[in-house]
């Protein structure tokens, strides 16, 4: 934490307060937080320990600055003028809601290198919000200590959400983006320590279900605000992105792959609490089986990859894509290497465009 604090007290941009928020911590926090004497460090700890997202809100609530930025005690700022960069950027631009740059990734005390999940180019820019959030669907790549957020931003989309522990960063930038446009600074200007103490990991090696059933919330929950605000494109992505990593997790739990998994009535408990239409929770089974076959499919799994497209065409007989997916696979060696071209090509289009 110490190295955290001092790498914010160097910054250039010297007009901000910082708020140790101590979820209490049964190390040495408190004596570490008041051996910094400006009047700017804040220390905060809570009677009882409110669990880390009631703890990111508290802090959120009692911050008293135009922008926001959550940044984990094991991380640091790696560049003395970030807040600075960040803060100009946001004041020249009331149109974007958060900012945020590449992250280092330390490992043991040493630089590993850049983030690869959380990459997004060697270019500065400013996305508009609902293309960028077209990204996000697909995949998280942000790293939460790396954004600063403009306040107003909480009023609009709400606070960090109780029921995604693992996920509610990312849901809070989807959430955000639909509202704002986003800022990103290609320079690595943050470190993310990895390390087997930190809440990342924990999870990770505890419950990676829970990881999986907080990213389909994030993706369902995203999904509703798209269909409310009209996007359809948004709504499009989101039941893809839902059906690809319902699938995938699916797929994990078979004999031969052994990974951390989720059942076909996990999903449908999950399904029944965030879809309140049963002709679009139809329809998203369906997308789920044909997605299914195509990872089947790919693993070479030709009888389970058959299953799973008739699963899905009973109960969108309609949808002729997925008769083809179909019809290939079992016309054999023929259908397959017909498949392969079509995919090679279709490949090579989109790098094109």
């Amino acid at each position: 934490m110490s190295e955290c604090v001092c790498s914010i007290l160097k910054q250039t941009y010297q007009d901000f307060e910082i708020l140790i928020m101590d979820n209490c911590s049964p190390d040495n926090t408190p004596e570490v937080a008041r051996s910094f004497s400006d009047p700017r460090v804040r220390y905060i700890r809570n009677e009882t320990n409110l669990g880390h997202v009631r703890n990111f809100n508290k802090g959120v609530t009692l911050a008293r600055g135009k922008y926001v930025w959550m940044i984990a005690a094991d991380d640091s700022l790696r560049s003395s003028h970030v807040v600075e960069r960040f803060v100009g950027l946001m004041e020249r631009n009331p149109s974007v809601g958060y900012v945020f740059c590449r992250a280092i990734e330390v490992q043991n005390g040493k630089e590993a290198g850049i983030v690869q999940w959380a990459d997004c180019g060697d270019e500065n820019c400013i996305w508009d919000g609902h293309r960028f959030l077209a990204r996000l669907i697909r995949n998280n790549c942000i790293v939460m200590s790396s954004g600063m957020v403009r306040k107003e931003c909480f009023d609009k989309a709400g606070l960090y959400p109780l029921d995604m522990p693992h996920a509610c960063d990312w849901y809070l930038w989807c959430s955000f983006a639909l509202f704002y446009n986003v800022a990103y600074f290609s320079e690595p200007m943050v470190y993310f320590r990895v390390h087997e103490g930190s809440l990342t990991s924990s999870f990770n090696r505890e419950d990676a279900t829970i990881c999986l059933m907080d990213e389909l919330r994030v993706l369902s929950r995203v999904r509703d605000h798209a269909r409310f605000a009209g996007v359809r494109t948004l709504l499009e992505a989101s039941r893809v992105s839902i059906a690809t990593r319902a699938a995938r997790a699916l797929n994990a739990g078979s004999p031969r792959r052994g990974g951390p998994s989720i059942s076909e009535g996990e999903l449908q408990t999950l399904f029944q609490r965030q879809v309140s239409n049963p002709r679009d929770e139809t329809g998203l089974w369906a997308r789920i089986f044909i997605a299914l076959g195509d990872e089947q499919y790919s693993a070479g799994e030709s009888n389970l990859a058959k299953r799973s497209y008739l699963r899905g065409l009973g109960l969108r007989p309609w949808w002729p894509l997925s008769w083809a997916k179909y019809l290939l696979l079992v016309t054999g060696r023929v259908g397959r290497g017909i498949r392969t071209r079509l995919t090679v090509i279709a490949v090579g289009v989109r790098l094109k465009q």
